[in-house]
Protein backbone atom coordinates (compact mmCIF):
# COMPACT_ATOMS: atom_id res chain seq x y z
CA UNK A 1 0.00 0.00 0.00
CA UNK A 2 1.56 3.28 -1.14
CA UNK A 3 1.82 6.16 1.29
CA UNK A 4 0.37 8.54 -1.31
CA UNK A 5 -3.00 8.04 -2.96
CA UNK A 6 -3.56 9.64 -6.36
CA UNK A 7 -7.06 10.98 -6.90
CA UNK A 8 -8.38 12.18 -10.25
CA UNK A 9 -10.89 15.02 -10.16
CA UNK A 10 -13.29 15.20 -13.07
CA UNK A 11 -15.25 18.19 -14.41
CA UNK A 12 -18.46 16.83 -12.90
CA UNK A 13 -16.74 17.23 -9.47
CA UNK A 14 -16.40 13.49 -9.01
CA UNK A 15 -13.28 12.15 -7.37
CA UNK A 16 -11.74 8.89 -8.57
CA UNK A 17 -9.35 6.91 -6.36
CA UNK A 18 -6.81 5.33 -8.70
CA UNK A 19 -5.71 2.84 -6.04
CA UNK A 20 -9.20 1.47 -5.31
CA UNK A 21 -10.46 2.03 -8.88
CA UNK A 22 -13.61 3.60 -7.46
CA UNK A 23 -15.25 6.97 -7.04
CA UNK A 24 -14.91 8.42 -3.55
CA UNK A 25 -16.40 11.24 -1.52
CA UNK A 26 -14.72 14.06 0.34
CA UNK A 27 -15.58 12.24 3.58
CA UNK A 28 -13.78 9.12 2.34
CA UNK A 29 -10.73 11.23 1.48
CA UNK A 30 -10.84 12.72 4.98
CA UNK A 31 -10.80 9.20 6.46
CA UNK A 32 -7.83 8.28 4.24
CA UNK A 33 -5.93 11.30 5.55
CA UNK A 34 -6.89 10.49 9.16
CA UNK A 35 -5.38 7.04 8.62
CA UNK A 36 -2.06 8.80 8.02
CA UNK A 37 -1.93 8.67 4.25
CA UNK A 38 -1.22 11.54 1.87
CA UNK A 39 -3.46 12.33 -1.07
CA UNK A 40 -2.62 14.02 -4.34
CA UNK A 41 -5.53 15.32 -6.38
CA UNK A 42 -4.98 15.85 -10.10
CA UNK A 43 -7.46 17.47 -12.46
CA UNK A 44 -8.21 14.72 -14.99
CA UNK A 45 -8.47 17.13 -17.93
CA UNK A 46 -5.72 19.70 -17.31
CA UNK A 47 -3.40 17.46 -15.21
CA UNK A 48 -3.13 20.40 -12.77
CA UNK A 49 -2.49 19.64 -9.09
CA UNK A 50 -5.67 20.66 -7.22
CA UNK A 51 -4.75 19.03 -3.91
CA UNK A 52 -4.81 22.27 -1.89
CA UNK A 53 -8.25 23.17 -3.23
CA UNK A 54 -9.63 19.70 -2.38
CA UNK A 55 -8.08 19.70 1.10
CA UNK A 56 -9.65 23.11 1.73
CA UNK A 57 -13.02 21.67 0.71
CA UNK A 58 -12.53 18.80 3.16
CA UNK A 59 -11.68 21.20 5.99
CA UNK A 60 -14.77 23.30 5.22
CA UNK A 61 -17.04 20.24 5.08
CA UNK A 62 -15.70 18.95 8.40
CA UNK A 63 -16.05 22.40 9.97
CA UNK A 64 -19.62 22.70 8.71
CA UNK A 65 -20.65 19.32 10.08
CA UNK A 66 -19.12 20.07 13.48
CA UNK A 67 -20.43 23.64 13.63
CA UNK A 68 -16.88 24.88 13.97
CA UNK A 69 -15.24 27.37 11.68
CA UNK A 70 -12.15 29.45 11.98
CA UNK A 71 -12.61 32.69 13.91
CA UNK A 72 -14.08 35.47 11.77
CA UNK A 73 -11.16 37.90 12.32
CA UNK A 74 -8.72 35.23 11.10
CA UNK A 75 -10.85 34.61 8.02
CA UNK A 76 -10.83 38.35 7.29
CA UNK A 77 -7.04 38.41 7.59
CA UNK A 78 -6.71 35.39 5.31
CA UNK A 79 -8.77 37.10 2.63
CA UNK A 80 -7.13 40.50 3.06
CA UNK A 81 -3.51 39.32 3.00
CA UNK A 82 -4.08 36.00 1.23
CA UNK A 83 -1.07 35.16 -0.87
CA UNK A 84 1.39 37.64 0.56
CA UNK A 85 1.96 37.58 4.29
CA UNK A 86 -0.17 34.60 5.31
CA UNK A 87 1.00 32.21 2.61
CA UNK A 88 4.54 32.31 3.99
CA UNK A 89 3.25 32.06 7.56
CA UNK A 90 1.08 29.03 6.85
CA UNK A 91 3.72 27.32 4.75
CA UNK A 92 6.70 27.82 7.06
CA UNK A 93 5.58 28.47 10.60
CA UNK A 94 2.09 27.17 11.25
CA UNK A 95 2.93 23.71 9.97
CA UNK A 96 5.93 23.51 12.31
CA UNK A 97 3.94 24.88 15.25
CA UNK A 98 1.25 22.23 14.80
CA UNK A 99 3.87 19.47 14.50
CA UNK A 100 5.60 20.68 17.68
CA UNK A 101 2.27 20.86 19.52
CA UNK A 102 1.37 17.30 18.50
CA UNK A 103 4.80 15.98 19.53
CA UNK A 104 4.57 17.78 22.89
CA UNK A 105 1.00 16.53 23.46
CA UNK A 106 2.08 12.97 22.72
CA UNK A 107 4.98 13.16 25.19
CA UNK A 108 2.81 14.75 27.90
CA UNK A 109 0.11 12.11 27.40
CA UNK A 110 2.72 9.35 27.69
CA UNK A 111 4.18 10.88 30.87
CA UNK A 112 0.71 11.29 32.40
CA UNK A 113 -0.08 7.64 31.63
CA UNK A 114 3.15 6.62 33.42
CA UNK A 115 2.16 8.69 36.47
CA UNK A 116 -1.29 7.10 36.55
CA UNK A 117 0.25 3.64 36.31
CA UNK A 118 2.69 4.48 39.12
CA UNK A 119 -0.21 5.70 41.28
CA UNK A 120 -2.12 2.47 40.69
CA UNK A 121 0.95 0.40 41.57
CA UNK A 122 1.58 2.38 44.76
CA UNK A 123 -2.04 2.11 45.88
CA UNK A 124 -1.97 -1.64 45.32
CA UNK A 125 1.28 -2.06 47.27
CA UNK A 126 0.45 0.29 50.16
CA UNK A 127 -1.61 -2.22 52.22
CA UNK A 128 1.20 -4.77 51.94
CA UNK A 129 3.91 -2.35 53.09
CA UNK A 130 2.14 -0.75 56.06
CA UNK A 131 -1.15 -1.42 57.83
CA UNK A 132 -3.90 1.10 57.19
CA UNK A 133 -3.54 4.13 59.44
CA UNK A 134 -6.63 5.54 61.11
CA UNK A 135 -5.94 8.12 63.83
CA UNK A 136 -9.54 7.94 65.08
CA UNK A 137 -9.64 4.19 65.62
CA UNK A 138 -8.76 4.42 69.36
CA UNK A 139 -11.35 7.13 70.03
CA UNK A 140 -14.23 4.70 69.68
CA UNK A 141 -12.74 2.28 72.23
CA UNK A 142 -13.28 4.92 74.97
CA UNK A 143 -17.05 4.48 74.83
CA UNK A 144 -18.81 1.52 76.47
CA UNK A 145 -20.12 -1.13 74.16
CA UNK A 146 -23.80 -1.83 73.71
CA UNK A 147 -25.23 -4.50 76.05
CA UNK A 148 -24.44 -7.97 74.76
CA UNK A 149 -21.75 -6.75 72.31
CA UNK A 150 -18.38 -8.44 72.51
CA UNK A 151 -15.43 -6.23 73.41
CA UNK A 152 -12.96 -5.28 70.72
CA UNK A 153 -9.61 -7.02 70.41
CA UNK A 154 -7.33 -6.48 73.42
CA UNK A 155 -10.18 -5.31 75.69
CA UNK A 156 -11.39 -7.02 78.82
CA UNK A 157 -15.03 -7.77 79.26
CA UNK A 158 -16.49 -5.51 81.95
CA UNK A 159 -18.67 -6.91 84.62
Amino acid sequence: MADRVVIKKYNNRRLYDTEKNAYVTLAALAETIKEGRQIEVIDAQTKEDVTAFTLTQIVLEEAKSKQFLLPVPLLHLMIRFGETVLAEFFEKYLQQVVRNYLAYKTSVDAQFAKWLDLGVQLSQQAPQVAPPFNPFLGVFDMFPKAPGEKPGPGKKKEG
